[in-house]
């Protein structure tokens, strides 16, 4: 199999990405992950920029990774004084990561109008500033930045960078598609002429995502040669974002028959993928190719009954070498069949023609003309089903709830605008709970969880992760019917749930209630006798 090593920059590319920003802790936990995963090389951050970075590296030492080695980020000297006297450059040597990434300038265009120097000095800074990271003791990757660009401005220059960082000792060369502006075909052609004029030496590539190229772009330059593909795992960085990582290993393996990734691992990546957008807090796109949570669902009546078949007649690929999962969407377009295989995964031994299917047939096509929508909530509909055949029995008793904003709110220094009080009774004993949130629903949730959480302390571990609400006759306008919509995660597995209601609180509650009700159903967890 081609072997091609994957570089991760999450948490150095990655974090220039808007809104992203990560913790000395936070770096530390998605090394792990990654290391998990079998990337090969870790670019952790540039430990010139901040001191954050260097108490990482400091850190990072005792860690025991099986798989990935640690890179550290810095550019070339600056112009005009030695390498050794570059403040830049001694605290890459401080971090003593056993890789470095040298970026320098490939086209003629940045060296002379953007960092002012001669063409000639700047091959200077490439060559010196390798060699004294070199002789530190680290392997050297160079990072011929805007690479591709530079090369179509002024071919003979672009390589001549490549050779002042092989003169230096550099072990490889990255092309950068730094601006993200190239169709693939041309990185493709580029990287291929490259590397005739450069046949023994391990060529990697570097792409952004500003046409929505990235991928394709490194895809391209893999199929040219390159054995070294940069990029974010997630996709996140400056701009429109890196390459994204997870789609090219996912590709590499069960495409290209390239082996990307340290050991069997290639089934980890949804789970993985997860875990690191959890510690990024940023959320996977539902049509994320292999990891989303829609790239295997199925809602048409044709599409379900074709994948039941055989998966082949809709799947390129089977979920779980991704380690995802296939999702038959249930709605009032999804068939008896699907009714039927849903009906089963709680009643298995409910007959197909036992009139109690027909009556769940029409149950869901009523609830739906109310406005349920549950191809985005499998979990709510998984307790209509119970519910329906007399299988449900409830964890807890809602005695009252109550909501209360103010504005300007009671304490300035909070960021909480509502408070809430919840009194339930479970097993005959009540209690009442008051909290604080961010607006009502979040007050209601976090009073709901922490009246539960003495009764069923599997509860800490739950979240919300998504909101969303929307109306739905907006001509009834603020009397409007909503549906909300909420997905809820304990840190390894999600379900959604949904509540309607013209009352955004009540929606809201039968949303939240039936997330806590799921949770304690997937946990095994056997609710009270008491009749509700």
């Amino acid at each position: 199999m081609h072997k091609v090593a994957l570089f991760d920059s999450t948490l150095r590319d990655g974090s220039q990405g808007e809104g992203i920003s990560f913790s000395v802790e936070d770096k530390l936990k998605i090394v792990k992950a990654l290391d998990q995963l079998g990337i090969a090389y870790i670019e952790a951050g540039n430990p010139g920029s901040n001191p954050k970075d260097l108490e990482f590296f400091a850190r990072a030492r005792n860690l025991e990774l099986k798989h990935a080695k640690l890179v550290s980020f810095g550019s070339t000297r600056r112009k005009q004084i030695l390498a050794s006297e570059d403040p830049n450059l001694r605290s890459l040597v401080t971090a003593q990561a056993p890789v470095v990434s040298i970026f320098g300038k490939s086209w003629d265009f940045h060296v002379t109008d953007i960092i002012r120097t001669t063409l000639e000095e700047n091959l200077a800074m490439i060559e010196d500033s390798v060699r004294f990271i070199v002789e530190s003791g680290s392997e050297v990757f160079f990072d011929a930045e805007h690479y591709y660009d530079g090369y179509l401005a002024n071919p003979s220059y672009a390589m001549e960078t490549l050779k002042a960082a092989l003169r230096g000792g550099a072990s490889t060369l990255v092309l950068c598609e730094t601006r993200g502006g190239l169709i693939p075909s041309e990185v493709g052609r580029i990287t291929s002429e490259t590397m005739k004029a450069f046949p023994a030496i391990p060529i990697g590539v570097h792409a952004h995502d500003d046409i929505g190229c990235g991928v394709a772009s490194s895809l391209a330059a893999v199929e040219a040669g390159a054995v070294q593909v940069q990029g974010t795992l997630l996709g996140f960085g400056e701009r429109c974002g890196n390459a994204n990582l997870s789609t090219i290993a996912a590709i590499l393996g069960t495409k290209l028959g390239c082996d990307c990734l340290s050991g069997e691992s290639l089934e980890q990546l949804t789970e993985i993928c997860r875990a690191v957008a959890e510690v990024a807090n940023v959320r996977i796109p539902r049509s994320a190719p292999f990891i989303g949570k829609s790239a295997f669902a199925h809602k048409g009546g044709m599409h379900i009954d074709g994948v039941q078949k055989n998966p082949l007649s809709f799947e390129h690929v089977d979920p779980m070498v991704v380690g995802n999962e296939r999702r038959l969407l249930m709605s009032e377009v999804a068939g008896r069949a699907l009714m039927l295989k849903r009906i089963a995964r709680v009643a298995p031994n409910l007959d197909k023609d036992d009139p109690v299917t027909v009556s769940l047939m029409d149950e869901l096509k009523r609830l739906e003309a109310e406005g349920y929508q549950f191809e985005g909530a499998e979990s709510s509909f998984d307790l209509v089903i119970r519910r329906h055949l007399k299988m449900y029995r409830p964890y807890f008793q809602l005695v009252h709830y109550q909501t209360i904003g103010s504005s300007p709110y009671a304490d300035p220094l909070s960021d909480a605008t509502h408070a809430a009080v919840v009194k339930v009774k479970v097993n005959g004993e009540s209690a009442i709970t008051a909290a604080e949130g961010e607006g009502p629903v979040n007050a209601l949730d976090r009073a709901l969880r922490k009246v539960l959480e003495q009764f069923y302390p599997t509860l800490k571990s739950v979240h919300l992760t998504d909101y969303k609400v929307r109306v739905l006759d907006s001509a009834g306008a603020t009397a409007s019917k909503v549906r909300v919509l909420i997905e809820s995660t304990d840190g390894s597995n999600s379900w959604s749930t949904i509540g309607v209601s013209k009352d955004i609180i009540e929606a809201s509650w039968y949303a939240l209630s039936d997330s806590i009700e799921y949770k304690l159903i997937a946990d095994g967890i056997e609710p009270s006798d008491e009749e509700v």
